[in-house]
């Protein structure tokens, strides 16, 4: 076989691979290495607060007691949007995802950096992530939450502020059950408790987003 065949021949497989891992992107969602949130027994009185926690389906619309904390979280927005313009580069679409996350983590008492910092490690800002046990969207929440806590429609775990809902109140659970522990909790939330690599990670991700939050 001549050198110049052999170029070919490689030359065409590897267009063939560069086209099927092309339609695979538009078929699949994208993956994430995720880990896996452990689904555990709840007591009723827990399970009820979650539940009405996850229901209620306020819009994320920020609201603000004085001028000084409106134009905080506008210097916030701008900061932040252009950090983001790479992963989202369309305005609207970072505003509304920046406006969710500020109403959310605020919601379950969770520093906004902290949770981009976390969605930064699970999906890298991807919307229709998964991993490969499962976990979905931002946040890379289980889909047996949506059993524990909603109506079981694993898909909703694609909508942007059901995600983030889940995985605020997901997050604020594990931080209550550790007792306010955040190394804990994180590693709770990966499905890795007590082991520093999660939690390592989530912090570092962290600090890119803290210096305009506050």
């Amino acid at each position: 076989m001549t050198a110049s065949l052999v170029t070919g021949l490689v030359s065409r497989r590897t267009s063939l691979v560069s086209l099927v891992a092309g339609l695979g992107v538009l078929s699949v969602p994208e993956l994430a290495q995720a880990g896996r949130q452990m689904e555990e027994p709840l007591v009723d009185s827990v399970r009820s607060a979650l539940s009405s926690a996850i229901a209620n389906h306020a819009p994320p619309v920020p609201e603000f007691p004085d001028t000084e904390s409106r134009l905080q979280y506008l210097r916030w927005l701008g900061g932040l949007s252009e950090r983001l313009k790479r992963q989202k580069p369309d305005w609207n679409v970072r505003k509304e995802f920046l406006q969710t996350i500020w109403y959310e983590s605020r919601r379950a008492g969770l520093d906004p950096a902290l949770v981009l910092g976390l969605v930064q490690v699970e999906s890298n800002f991807r919307k229709f992530a998964v991993s490969s046990v499962g976990a979905r969207g931002y946040m890379q929440v289980m889909p047996f939450w949506t059993r524990v806590l909603g109506d079981g429609d694993a898909g909703k775990l694609f909508h942007m502020q059901t995600n983030l809902r889940f995985g605020c109140v997901i997050l604020r659970h594990y931080l209550n059950r550790e007792n306010g522990d955040l190394f804990l909790a994180l590693g709770r939330y990966n499905g890795s408790r007590g082991k520093a690599p999660y939690p390592n990670a989530v912090f570092g991700a962290k600090r890119r987003w803290e210096s305009v939050t506050s």
